[in-house]
C-alpha cells in the first residue's frame, strides 16, 4: 500500500452500504416531480443565455488516479463558474429568477417574463418591491445575492456566526443585507424563514422542509446544468463506474444522482455520498432509513457541508438512488486541497476549496483502506467522476490550509 500518500490512519473513512439502493428501479413519476430532464432543458436554455455562461472544464487527474489505484479520475472544476468561484451560481440565482418571473406574471398576467426583461429592469416597479431571504454558509448566499442584484430585487442573507469574514464580504459586495445569527447553519435557516414570514419576504433556500418545496427544486434543477456538461465532456467510450459527491443538505448529490439516474437508467454509475465525520446527516439518515439529524457538532473545515438536517426533497431521490454513504475526517479534505495545489494529479495546479474537494477526498480516503476500497469496488479498471464544486471562495481560509494564496498556486 506504499503508493498511497495519505497515511491511512489519518484518513479513516466510515462506510455504509445503502440497503435500499435499487439499480433496477426506473426513474419514475415521483422522482420526475422533483428533478427531470424536461425541467433541466428549461434550466439549460435559461442559464445558457446568461452573460458569462460557459461550461466549466472537466479535468483528468492521472496522477491521483494512479494513487487511488484506478484507471481514470475526472474532476469537474467549478472554480470559474460565473466569476463566483462555485457551482452554487447555477442554483440560487436561477431560483431567484424563477421566483421573480412567477411573481411578475402573477401581477402582470398573460406576459411571459424573460431573464432579459428582468436584467434591463422592464418590471423594476414590481421587482424592487420584492425581497428574497436565505441562509448560507457562504456560496449559496453569494449566488442568491448576485441573482437579486442582476434580476432587480432586495436581498437579506443570514449567516451562522462561524461564516468567515471573506465569505461575508463577498455576499455584501452584491448589495445584500447581511444578518449574522448566533448559532449554526440550521439556526440561520430557521431565522431566515421566521423573519421572511414576518416581513413578507420570499425564502430562496437550498434546503427543503415540510411545506417548502418549489424553490429548492429550482435550486437543484439549476445544478443539473453542471451534471449535463460533465456528461457531454466525458470521452465518448468512457463512462464513469463511480461518482463520489459531497453531501451538505443533500441538494447537490440529489441533483447529480437524479440526473444520471434519469439519463442512464440501470447503466448509471455507483453513487457514493461523502460527508465530514462531524456533519453526517445523510449518512445517519441512510442508517436509520428516514431523514435524521446529525448529532455531530458540525465543526468541520468543510464549512459548506456543516449541515445538520437533510433536505426532504433531496432525500426522496437519495433514499434509493445512492448506493453508499461515506464519512471522512477533515484531514482528508486538507490533503486533497494540497495535492491539487501541488499538481500531484499530473497537470497544472488546481485551486479547490475545502468543501469542494470532499468527493475527491472521499475517493482517496476510501482507496487508502483495503477493506473500504474492496467494499466500494474500486478495482484497477474503475473510472471515477468527482465534482470540484468550489475554488478558493475565501482566499484567506484557502491560504491558511494550503500555505500559499490561490493566486500563487495558479501561477506555479
Amino acid at each position: 500500500m506504499s503508493h498511497h500518500a495519505v497515511s491511512p490512519s489519518s484518513c479513516l473513512p466510515r462506510l455504509y452500504a445503502n440497503p435500499r439502493a435499487d439499480h433496477e428501479r426506473v426513474y419514475g413519476e415521483p422522482e420526475r416531480a422533483i428533478l427531470s430532464r424536461a425541467a433541466f432543458e428549461q434550466a439549460m436554455a435559461e442559464i445558457g443565455a446568461w452573460p458569462g455562461y460557459a461550461p466549466t472544464p472537466l479535468r483528468s487527474l492521472p496522477g491521483l488516479a494512479r494513487e487511488a489505484g484506478i484507471d481514470r479520475l475526472w474532476y469537474k472544476d467549478e472554480s470559474t463558474r460565473f466569476a463566483q468561484g462555485s457551482f452554487k451560481a447555477l442554483g440560487g440565482a436561477y431560483a431567484v429568477l424563477r421566483l421573480l418571473a412567477r411573481e411578475v406574471t402573477a401581477r402582470v398576467p398573460g406576459v411571459p417574463v424573460t431573464a432579459l426583461d428582468l436584467v434591463v429592469g422592464r418590471y423594476a416597479k414590481v421587482t424592487r418591491g420584492l425581497t428574497v431571504a436565505t441562509a448560507t454558509d457562504g456560496n449559496h448566499g453569494r449566488s442568491v445575492a448576485w441573482g437579486a442584484q442582476v434580476f432587480g430585487c432586495g436581498c437579506v442573507v443570514y449567516v451562522p456566526a462561524a461564516c468567515s469574514a471573506g465569505r461575508r464580504a463577498a455576499i455584501e459586495a452584491y448589495g445584500a443585507r447581511l444578518v449574522v445569527v448566533d448559532g449554526l447553519y440550521d439556526d440561520a435557516v430557521r431565522q431566515a424563514a421566521a423573519d421572511a414570514a414576518d416581513n413578507g419576504w420570499f425564502v430562496v433556500s437550498d434546503t427543503s422542509y415540510t411545506g417548502y418545496m418549489d424553490v429548492p427544486r429550482d435550486v437543484m434543477q439549476g445544478y443539473t446544468v453542471m451534471v449535463e456538461e460533465a456528461i457531454t465532456q466525458l470521452p465518448a467510450s468512457e463512462r464513469p463506474t463511480h461518482v463520489f459527491v459531497q453531501g451538505g443538505v443533500g441538494g447537490l448529490p440529489a441533483a447529480v444522482c437524479g440526473h444520471l439516474w434519469e439519463s442512464w437508467g440501470r447503466q448509471r454509475p455507483r453513487f457514493v455520498v461523502v460527508e465530514p465525520h462531524n456533519a453526517d446527516c445523510l449518512y445517519r439518515s441512510a442508517v436509520a432509513g428516514r431523514p435524521l439529524r446529525s448529532d455531530g457538532d458540525l465543526d468541520t473545515v468543510m464549512s459548506g457541508l456543516a449541515c445538520g438536517e437533510v433536505s426532504l426533497l433531496a432525500w426522496a431521490i437519495l433514499e434509493q438512488g445512492a448506493d453508499d454513504f461515506l464519512t471522512i475526517p477533515d484531514e482528508g479534505a486538507v490533503a486533497a486541497m494540497r495535492k491539487l495545489a501541488e499538481g500531484a494529479h499530473g497537470g497544472r495546479p488546481i485551486v479547490a476549496g475545502e468543501s469542494g474537494v470532499a468527493g475527491l477526498a472521499g475517493l482517496l480516503c476510501a482507496a487508502a483502506h483495503e477493506e473500504v476500497r474492496l467494499a466500494l469496488g474500486l478495482v484497477p479498471d474503475a473510472r471515477v467522476l468527482v465534482f470540484g464544486t468550489e475554488g478558493a471562495t475565501d482566499p484567506e481560509v484557502y491560504e491558511r490550509i494550503v500555505g500559499r494564496p490561490p493566486g500563487l498556486v495558479m501561477e506555479a
